[in-house]
């Protein structure tokens, strides 16, 4: 399996692990959880649920006909998509997997999405290790501006500076959560309200 369809199976699971969702909500849905930077579309979707289905994770609710009106003949209903007991079993494992794909460009937000169910052990790794991952990548770019610099014309040096500021912004607020979750109490995740 690719890490772009592992990464869809895993948000399509933890959509579906909050409420049973038809095509189009569950894309919808699934859109404002992969940003504003990438569109799924239908051609990728249906393919992964039936996968989903084939694996035993998620059935499919038998659509019931809506009406539409007097004298009219009623619509058939949408296909309502629900996790099964094996479906969230399989999510818990894939949430747990903090391993260096979670900390890919494709996979870290899909990840970060569901910190709230992710153990804090799990959390830190990703965090972690993603901030390692963009620290290498800048070192990295740093050192072929360098060696690059005279052949490259302004707009290329502007294009890598402005890349490296986006990676130091990132590094930063990664930082920021990493210390954000070190400060955390043992056992409390971002979704548990403080008792009063």
């Amino acid at each position: 399996m690719t890490r772009r369809a592992s990464t869809l199976e895993l948000a399509v699971l933890g959509l579906l692990h909050d409420s049973s969702l038809h095509g189009y909500e569950l894309r919808k849905r699934l859109n404002a959880l992969l940003g504003w930077s990438r569109s799924l579309s239908y051609g990728s979707l249906y393919p992964c649920l039936k996968d989903l289905l084939t694996a035993g994770w998620i059935v499919e609710d038998e659509p019931v006909d809506e009406p539409v009106g007097p004298g009219r003949r009623s619509r058939r209903g949408k296909i309502v998509y629900k996790l099964t007991a094996e479906g969230k079993e399989h999510f818990q494992g894939l949430l747990a997997d903090g391993g260096p794909a979670s900390w890919e460009d494709e996979t870290f937000g899909v990840h970060l999405a569901f910190f709230g169910r992710t153990d804090r052990e799990v959390r830190m790794r990703i965090l972690e290790g993603r901030r390692t991952r963009l620290e290498e990548r800048r070192e990295g770019v740093r050192a072929s501006i360098q060696r690059a610099r005279d052949r490259l014309d302004e707009y290329t040096l502007e294009l890598h500076r402005h890349g490296l500021e986006s990676v130091d912004r990132e590094v930063r607020w990664l930082t920021e959560l990493i210390t954000t979750e070190q400060q955390r109490p043992p056992g409390r995740t971002p979704e548990t309200p403080t008792k009063t």
